[in-house]
């Protein structure tokens, strides 16, 4: 007994066990006659687990058994089969799905792992993939959400049943032909299971790369135009101006004009050079009137020798000078009305918030008294005696501005002053904590040192005090001796008196 399923990724062929599962294979078996699994979605991928499907609403939570087409409702879900056991060893395995209360009703998977014996006892298992073990690898493989929802949607386009042993049902209405699919199924959301995702499918080495190049140079002029340094991610180059770099550092502006002038009328011919020193950048552009012109120059005045240097020549690739309409905007005019390059923008950069005040527009008043603040270091206002007079509104609000800012730098100066009067009383107490600390460290050293003198020195006299009595002891013990033997009388004593008796 075997069913065939035809999937958007290829077919896959599924033995059945009837004799072990008989109401699973006939649920299974006459559901795929009905054309039930027809479009169905693999609604859940877990990779290297499981790949669920067999469920019409494609949510997951539909489906129903059939024995609902025979009985009604009632029968949406029917028991579940638990003899004889069959374990989920074997990657491949087809498995019935449990409700959630140890029911079944369409839906079912395919393992994608071995051993999985956590899922025995909770689902059914009725059969096993016998052909088309790559097909399953490759839906093992598909890319997920974190629902594990595939992006791209892999459904089951047709089943057909190669083997039937159980008869129809009564009452079984079986279609002559597969049904056409509803929009509601077709509509996922996703990725179409017919799209093609690979956009470079079918195309040359080289065409794919070039068309990563322009992705790139694309993406690139976008983030510039982010930024700021392109006025459009659109823009292009003018095509009538050339780029000459590697030139002589006396190589002029007009040399350049009068060498290049032999291809047709230049409208611009500059060097650029240094705003600072005024040398030459060893590099210029030249604008011609006609793009032939141009194309010309380009072709035949690569790598030429001027002033013993040879040049190199290209297009120009700046676009500094064009503005968002494509046309070459020139902020500098020469004498003679051409434009003229420049390397940056020079106009001033300095705040037009604050207008500069010279000394002359100062008012004496405020003068002597920004003297005596200066003489007297007092950082309040003095007015002056005399009544200054009546000035325009223009000049005392510049005279205010100035008074202003005097006074805040007074007021830096001073708390500059206090924060190193501060730093300075912190740094001598901190030498003279130092000089303590080692003043006592030295009479401690000193102290020790005497001690140690001391104690050697008793040490020594103990030492001697001891060897002077051993002595001492030692000429006790022989005069004891000598006296016990002779009486307490010396020795010639003693002769005398016996010789005597």
């Amino acid at each position: 007994m075997a069913v065939l399923l035809e999937t958007t990724l290829g077919d896959i062929v599924v033995d059945l066990y009837p004799e072990e599962r008989p109401r699973c294979c006939l649920n299974f078996l006459k559901l795929c006659k009905i054309k039930y699994y027809n479009y169905c979605l693999f609604h859940s991928i877990q990779t290297d687990f499981m790949a669920q499907t067999g469920d019409p609403t494609g949510t997951g939570k539909g489906g129903a058994s059939i024995f609902s087409k025979l009985y009604g409702d009632q029968a949406k879900y029917f028991e579940m089969e638990t003899s004889p056991r069959i374990k989920h060893t074997k990657k491949g395995a087809v498995s019935m799905v449990n409700n959630g209360s140890e029911c079944h009703g369409s839906q079912f998977f395919f393992t994608l792992a071995e051993n999985l014996d956590y899922l025995d006892g909770q689902h059914t298992v009725f059969g096993e993939v016998s052909e088309g073990m790559e097909i399953l690898m490759k839906i093992n493989e598909a890319i997920c959400d974190k629902e594990n929802r595939p992006y791209q949607d892999i459904r089951i386009n047709h089943t057909v049943i190669l083997d039937d042993p159980y008869d129809d049902p009564k009452g079984l209405e079986i279609p002559d032909r597969s049904p056409e699919p509803s929009k509601e199924q077709l509509e996922s959301g996703r990725i179409g299971a017919d799209e093609e995702i690979d956009d470079t499918k079918g195309m040359a080495a080289e065409e794919v790369e070039e068309r990563f190049k322009e992705k790139e140079a694309k993406a690139k002029a976008q983030i510039l135009e982010m930024i700021g340094d392109l006025p459009d991610a659109d823009v292009k180059p003018p095509e009538n101006v050339l780029f000459v770099c590697k030139l002589n550092p006396v190589t002029t502006s007009e040399d350049l004009e009068i060498i290049f002038s032999r291809f047709g009328k230049i409208n611009s011919c500059e060097v650029i050079k240094d705003k600072v020193t005024d040398d030459s950048l060893q590099y210029a552009f030249i604008e011609f009137e006609r793009e032939e012109d141009c194309e010309e120059a380009y072709f035949k005045m690569d790598n030429v020798l001027i002033d013993e240097r040879r040049i190199h020549v290209d297009f120009s690739q700046s676009v500094a000078k064009v503005n968002k309409q494509g046309k070459v905007v020139w902020e500098h005019q020469k004498p003679d009305g051409r434009p003229q390059y420049k390397i940056k923008d020079q106009t001033s950069r300095q705040s037009k918030k604050y207008d500069l005040v010279l000394d002359d527009d100062v008012p004496s008043s405020s003068k002597s008294a920004s003297r005596s603040r200066h003489r007297h270091g007092d950082s309040e206002e003095r007015v002056s005696s005399k009544k200054p007079k009546r000035r325009k509104s223009s000049e005392s609000e510049s005279s205010d501005s100035e008074q202003e800012r005097r006074r805040k730098d007074q007021k830096k100066k001073k708390k500059r002053r206090d924060s190193s009067s501060e730093d300075e009383d912190r740094n001598r107490r901190k030498d003279s904590s130092r000089e303590d600390r080692d003043r006592r460290d030295r009479h401690r050293g000193q102290e020790d040192r005497r001690e140690r003198s001391y104690r050697d020195e008793d040490r020594y006299r103990g030492k001697d005090r001891e060897r002077d009595s051993r002595g001492d002891s030692r000429k006790d013990k022989y005069r004891d001796r000598d006296g016990d033997r002779y009486g307490g009388r010396s020795r010639d004593r003693y002769r005398d008196e016996r010789d005597r008796r």
